[in-house]
């Protein structure tokens, strides 16, 4: 049985979403719906698939199983519940939704439906985050004791990386990515103890022409295992991101942009000979891994098969297990409880931006308003 899936919104990331659900065995994609109707026509030609310009007649003709929403953030709740209400599992786009009382609401939906829902959290299930993973669930590391995450390089506020649509986010294009460090720092160490054990704070550095609230946050929080957890994210820097979890036997390295995972389990201060030992043992992690990356890219480039794309995208990995948990009734990829503390500390770090900046934001957005209405008259 293959699950018949549609995917509504046809812009930038749609694309992925487009390409794996046509190639995984367990999903037969059938439609694509966007308001564009160019847009529509142009990715349906593409997959062979048919076109729709309305989300309720999409759901009215196809005897859908699974709908897949890209459309921007800020039409997320309003898209997501028709089709939760039409009784069809959904997979969103991160941010889910603009805010927690939006995500509570989205949630109520979906349990008083009996439907499942879930959340692109693709990052998660990138290879060096399931090697972590895997690490940290056998007991490798001992006891985690602590998370730090370092994610620069992130898009400055004022590029359309995703659509004109992002410049209404406080953060811009930089707030649009900010999902990604948050889950990666949940999933390395565990959901916060509460609330009051969050704290976030944010810079505005870089010079805009458009008004935005930051492009710098740093996010701390203590877990509910007692783990202290830091996670930094900059924009308009070179990217380093590496994922740091010490636990009380040793620490891993993950880093997400060379994709492999390096063990710091010597003692380093015992002598100059530890220190030696403490270098070369870093490379060697590192040349297995690279060795172990390469493995994979051959293999997919040699036979192409949905098996071998899965094991080098994160993206088609989740849509995989997510398509595989709906077949076999059990629990999505990513849990309502994740997806919820990701949009939490989302809002935490848009609250811990100064009145200032904020108030500055919404003069220039009522300002743009103004000048929209000016042009149509």
């Amino acid at each position: 049985m293959s699950l018949q899936t549609a995917v509504i919104g046809g812009g930038t990331v749609s694309e992925t979403h487009l390409s794996g659900l046509s190639r995984n065995p367990k999903t037969e994609l059938v439609a694509i719906c966007d308001l564009d109707e160019a847009t529509a026509r142009d990715r349906a030609t593409d997959y062979g698939i048919k076109a729709y310009f309305d989300v309720a007649e999409l759901l009215d003709s196809e005897g859908l199983d699974w709908v897949h929403v890209c459309t921007p953030p800020q039409t997320h709740l309003a898209v997501a519940t028709e089709v939760l209400e039409a009784g069809v599992p959904v997979l969103i786009e991160k941010p889910v939704t603009e805010t927690i009382d939006e995500f509570e609401e989205l949630a109520a939906v979906a349990d008083r439906e009996g439907v499942d829902f879930s959340v692109v959290h693709n990052h998660k299930f990138g290879l060096v985050m399931r090697q972590l993973r895997e690490s940290i669930a056998a007991g490798d590391i001992g006891t985690v004791r602590g998370v730090d995450l370092l994610y620069t390089g992130s898009t400055e506020p004022d590029t359309a990386n995703r659509g004109p649509w992002n410049f209404e986010l406080l953060g811009g294009e930089f707030e649009e990515g900010l999902p990604h460090p948050l889950y990666l720092g949940l999933t390395a160490g565990g959901i916060p103890r509460s609330e009051a054990d969050v704290a976030a704070q944010t810079s505005l550095v870089g010079d805009y022409e458009m008004e935005f609230g930051y492009d710098g946050a740093q996010l701390q929080y203590v877990s509910e295992a007692g783990a202290l957890c830091s996670i930094t994210m900059l924009s308009g820097t070179k990217p380093v991101r590496i994922l740091y979890v010490h636990g009380s036997e040793s620490t891993l390295a993950a880093d997400l942009v060379s994709q492999t995972l390096v063990r710091l389990d010597r003692d380093y201060k015992a002598s100059p000979l530890a220190r030696a030992r403490n270098n070369i043992d870093q490379i060697a992690d590192r040349i297995r891994g690279t060795a172990a990356n390469a493995g994979v890219v051959l293999a997919d480039k040699r036979a192409g098969e949905w098996e071998t794309a899965v094991e080098r995208n994160g993206s088609y990995y989740q849509f995989d297990r997510e398509a595989e948990a709906l077949l076999t009734g059990t629990e999505p990829a990513v849990s309502v409880e994740e997806a919820r503390w990701t949009v939490r500390l989302q809002e935490a770090i848009r609250a811990s931006v100064p009145e200032e900046r904020t108030v500055a934001d919404e003069a220039a957005d009522e300002g743009a308003v103004e000048s929209e209405a000016a042009s149509d008259d």
